[in-house]
Parts: structure tokens; sequence; C-alpha cells
């Protein structure tokens, strides 16, 4: 990958910042997709279908491949408007790459306009068991289209849900037009977010228990593009269709 350099300005502190990738310095790389292959890995991956978006107020399709393709090295994720039904594809690697810890690194393009919620994360794998948010939740990248540039990296706990206490918020100028570095450190002691290098958010809390910490265990990876929806929506713009989020790598490290 060439060595590229993007400017930010975090909302905290308003600062300008030279970006860079974070140091992997002490990990060692145990399992990426760099999406060379012809078609979607399905020894990795899964295809998520369903109507409706799996709740929230969602207005897609989720359909079984039609709407995810992997070319020239990378992976799309297309969001249409078919007739009068919104179409979008949802992976995961849900029993077949699942992960306790790491440094987790996506280099991905985002889809525009209004109406779209890309996201790149994670679930617990004790999902169907236990339930959400009991099981945690990763959200090493949300992105609502009526925000144009305010990427999210968040995550979900019993201790912390619904209203996301536990977020981080940066700006982009350009994440429709050029690939980001989206990434994730997940240790024993905290949870910490870049973008492009950079942190964005920690959590960290002093005391671990049940309710803020259900991050000891295995997680697996989602991507998607949802349409409409509780924090998308409500309302969609149909001008913009098909819109596509594309995927250049996923790569997880440990020490």
């Amino acid at each position: 990958m060439e060595k590229q350099y993007f400017i930010i300005i975090y909302l905290t502190i308003f600062g300008i910042c030279i970006l860079h990738a974070q140091s992997t310095k002490g990990y060692h790389l145990v399992w990426s997709d760099e999406f060379n292959e012809a078609s979607l890995d399905t020894s990795s991956w899964s295809y998520e279908t369903g109507q409706n978006g799996w709740g929230n107020n969602e207005l897609e399709d989720y359909t079984y491949g039609k709407n995810v393709q992997v070319k020239n090295g990378y992976l799309s994720i297309i969001a249409r408007k078919e007739n009068s039904q919104y179409t979008s594809g949802r992976i995961c690697t849900r029993d077949k790459r699942v992960f306790t810890y790491g440094l987790v690194e996506i280099r991905a393009k985002l889809p525009w306009g209004t109406g779209t919620w890309p996201a790149l994360w994670m679930l617990g794998a004790d999902e169907k068991t236990v339930g959400w948010p009991s099981c945690g939740e990763l959200d090493i990248m949300e992105h609502v289209g009526k925000q144009p540039g305010y990427i999210h990296c968040s995550l979900h706990d019993l201790s912390g849900y619904g209203a996301t206490p536990y977020t981080g918020v940066i700006y982009l100028k350009n994440p429709f037009t050029r690939y980001h570095l989206y990434a994730m450190e997940w240790t024993k002691q905290y949870i910490r977010y870049f973008v492009d290098g950079h942190v964005v958010y920690e959590y960290n809390p002093d005391q671990k228990t049940a309710a803020n910490w259900p991050f000891d265990k295995p997680f697996y990876f989602i991507f998607n593009i949802a349409i409409g929806g509780g924090w998308g929506g409500p309302k969609v713009d149909d001008t913009i269709f098909p819109q596509t989020m594309k995927v250049d790598y996923v790569r997880i490290y440990q020490k």
C-alpha cells in the first residue's frame, strides 16, 4: 500500500494532525482477508439475509450475495434502490473467524448520501445465547450519511447502550473519495479506536464487571450498509443509489 497522509479534525480539540498507520510493534498477523480471490471467501465469511435491517426501523433487504462483490483486490458492499425496495449486503465471520483481543485494521472507502449507514463492527460470539447488549458490541467505524464526514467509533455493553455513551467522533473531509484506515486495539485492560493512526476514543473502566466488560471472550466481524433506520434515517435520498462501501483489506494482529 502506498504511504498516504490525510488531514483530519478532532472534534474535541479542533487540532490538525498529520496521519499515519499506528504501530504493530509487538504484534504478529494471525489472519487477514486481502480480497484477492475471484469471489467472497466463504470459509471465512457468511452472508446474512433478511428484511427490514434486523431491526432499528431500517429499510433494507439484505440479499444472499447479490449486493456483495469481490473484484480486483477489493470487497464491495452495494446498496441499491430496486423499484420500491432497498437492497444491501451484510457479511459476517460468525462461527468461522472469531478472535479475543488483538489489533484490528480495516482500510475502507465509504458510501455517501442521506439515508446510508455503513458499519465495520464486531459482536460477541455468544450473542445468540446471552442476547444484546450482554454479548457486547465493538463499532470500529460507523457513519450516517445525513452527517457527512463524521466517523463514530463506539462500543455497547450492559452498562451503556442505546444512547451510546461510550463513543468518540472524528471528522474526515474525504472518507467517500479516499481510503482511510479504521483500527482498534483490544487488550485485557482497554479498547482503543484509531482513524489513520490517531486515537479517537479509549474505553478503560477501572473496575471491570460483567456489565461493563463483556470484552474478554471471542468476537466476530460484521460489515454492512444499512439504509434509513433509527439513526441513519428517517429521510433517504433516492437519487444517490447505488452506493458502495469498498474494503481493501481486514487484518488482525495478536501478541
